[in-house]
């Protein structure tokens, strides 16, 4: 199996931008390279077509690998899904399909079934791809969870995976980080980490030196390299750590969009197309406050509806939103955000919520019940005299009762409400809507060329400051013989 491990220090450090990176430049040497995350969690999710024809879910952050290696998105990519609805239950997904609720109380017995599926997951891609780059989760060094771990150290046993560990220096602490990673594996994971990538470096490179030298006689292994900080890095994120606070360009906009940031939001990445429209600012807002000069509310998708509309309600934000809408502010909900602007929610089963009945915001006249089944669709149409696509993740059945129809949903004066994700990436279709609801100028920025430039500038940062080619050799060699452990490894 050729294969290589992008472990990290911590949650985002940087495991998905290093393996998206690598991705491309393996496939720029014509590598056939394919994705791999055992288990993620995340409630940014894309649905994909398995070989079958099968529709499945996985990350988004897998989803853009895919796209990145110039391989097909497929449910063997991330084979575990895992979308938090509470602090203390998840929902599962398994190979792109429902998989009932995990309990934090019952961690490991319910998810040690998956270790098979997702090796069996990273196997049947190895058959089928030159190159498997697998991203670990979290850390390696959860030593708590080592003993049930399929998808970090666990898949590196499983698969004799070659290890880089990524440390992100942003966070301060790095080198301790890094050594730190490799001195609590014990000597036969550590005998698999061959070394380690900095990321996120803003200055003068030299002035790290010193402490790269340390690092390496220390450990007795490569610092492959140190990736920049760049502005303008930029991936379809899996994390709500990677939420921004505003766009670039906020003090010259035309148009401010406030894009409420829910707890438990889901597909936070359906605004960043029209973060691409210079005349936009795009805020996440998390009180009434950031509501106060907006063109357009956005109320974003859920993992959890109804514990969401709760907070909303809490903090005094259904309140700014009628009031915006009541001022003729235009008003998107996109899926368990549209469910929110109608009369009623109900979810008798508890799918989502103990709560089996409750008010939305009354902006819309629909009405959702939640079900068991969950619908996943690749969706095509026509709106403002544009071709528009997107995609549907969603338990809740929306009946309409009245209003103008519209892709996914329905539309009430500047009111509108969707099931759809993605609308903002068919550019027409943006177009029309910043100049039909916003009467707002548009530009002519294509938001899928501009994914591919901010792959392509990723690759070459890749390319400048790691050595792709030692790299590409060590994946098809795997980790070289006498690794020494360094102390305190465990035993």
């Amino acid at each position: 199996m050729a294969g290589l491990l992008i472990a990290g220090t911590t949650s985002d450090a940087g495991k998905s931008t290093v393996t998206a990176g690598l991705c491309r430049a393996f496939a720029r040497r014509g590598v056939r390279v394919a994705p791999f995350k055992a288990q993620n969690m995340s409630n940014n999710s894309m649905v994909v077509r398995a070989a079958d024809g099968t529709l499945g879910e996985i990350g988004r952050a897998q989803w853009i690998q895919a796209r990145a290696a110039r391989a097909i998105p497929e449910p063997a990519m991330n084979p575990v899904l895992l979308k938090p609805g509470s602090d203390i239950g998840t929902h599962a997904v398994v190979m792109g399909q429902p998989a009932g609720t995990v309990s934090s109380a019952n961690w490991r017995a319910d998810r040690a079934p998956w270790a098979a599926i997702a090796h069996e997951a990273f196997d049947d891609l190895s058959g089928r791809y030159d190159v498997v780059i697998a991203e670990g989760a979290g850390s390696p060094t959860e030593i708590n969870l080592r003993d049930s771990d399929y998808v970090n150290m666990g898949l590196a046993q499983h698969a004799s995976l070659p290890t880089v560990v990524v440390g992100d220096i942003d966070r301060g602490g790095v080198f301790a980080a890094l050594y730190g990673t490799l001195a609590l594996l014990d000597a036969a994971d550590q005998a698999l980490v061959t070394g380690f990538i900095i990321n996120k470096f803003r200055g003068d490179a030299s002035l790290l030196a010193p402490g790269l030298d340390s690092l390496e006689q220390l450990t007795r292994r490569r610092v492959y390299g140190v990736l920049p900080w760049h502005p303008q890095v930029w991936l379809d994120s899996e994390d709500t750590l990677d939420v921004p606070a505003a766009s670039a360009d906020a003090e010259t906009a035309t148009r401010r969009v406030a894009v409420i940031r829910l707890p438990r939001i889901s597909n936070f990445t359906d605004v960043d197309a029209l973060r691409l429209e210079p005349g936009l600012d795009v805020h996440f807002a998390s009180s009434p406050a950031g509501l106060a000069d907006a063109d357009l509310v956005v109320i974003p998708g859920s993992r959890a509806t109804v514990a969401d509309l709760a907070w909303l309600r809490q903090r005094g934000l259904d309140r700014a939103i009628v009031r915006h809408a009541d001022d003729g502010g235009a008003v998107l909900g996109i899926c368990g955000g549209y469910q929110m602007l109608g009369a009623l929610i109900s979810d008798p089963a508890g799918v989502e919520s103990p709560t089996q009945q409750v008010a939305g915001l009354g902006l819309l006249d629909v009405r959702t019940q939640f079900g068991a089944d969950k619908t996943l669709s690749l969706c095509h149409g026509t709106a403002l005299d544009a071709p528009v696509e997107g995609y549907e993740i969603h338990h809740g059945r929306v009946d309409v009762s009245d209003g103008e129809p519209f892709p996914g949903g329905v539309r009430q004066g500047r009111v509108i409400g969707t099931l759809w994700h993605g609308l903002f990436e068919s550019d027409a279709f943006r177009a029309a809507f910043l100049r039909d609801v916003l009467g707002a100028r548009p530009s002519d920025v294509s938001f899928a060329d501009a994914r591919e430039r901010r792959l392509d500038l990723l690759a070459d940062l890749v390319e400048k400051y790691l050595p792709v080619d030692d790299l590409l050799q060590l994946a098809r060699d795997g980790a070289p013989d006498g690794l020494r452990a360094v102390p305190p490894a465990r035993s």
